[in-house]
């Protein structure tokens, strides 16, 4: 988690919505793929930092599902990134701050509940989750 809150501090320093995302092979520990938002940068709304290191790390390892994957983010997943965790088959999801608003596996929609959802990955949150919270916290309190 720490790493993906470095990432997270990196999207915050260049203007983005500070969201870092790591995806480590469960087995091993090591690094698959990090990430953090590009939606501005990019002017691409789908660039979320875990779409980011999924597609990074399913390119890496020439794989569309990544069954032995953990990812770690700092902020629960929207229902669009939730949706391409249970589609790349991600064995567990690590996350810091929770969404109400915005969240789309412990809030909103809970994409991995839904009867049509094809794989359910363990699901861990609340992860240091206040210094993810204080990250997000501030990063919109200097834009207010």
């Amino acid at each position: 988690m720490d790493l993906a809150l470095r990432e997270a501090e990196a999207a915050a320093a260049s203007g983005e919505v500070p969201v870092g995302a790591v995806l480590v092979d469960g087995e091993t520990g090591e690094v698959l793929a990090r990430a953090h938002n590009l939606v501005e940068a990019e002017k691409d709304p789908t660039a979320h930092a875990e779409l980011l290191a999924i597609r990074e790390a399913a390119q890496r390892l020439g794989a569309k599902r990544l069954t032995r994957a953990d990812l770690y983010v700092s902020l629960e997943p929207c229902p669009m990134c939730a949706q391409a965790i249970a589609f790349a088959r991600l064995r567990r999801l690590v996350f810091g701050a929770y969404d109400p608003k915005g969240g789309g596996v412990e809030h909103g929609p809970r994409i991995f509940a839904q009867p049509t959802c094809h794989h359910r990955p363990e699901v861990i949150g609340g992860v240091q989750e206040r210094r993810a919270g204080d990250l997000l916290r501030a990063f919109f309190r200097a834009r207010r």
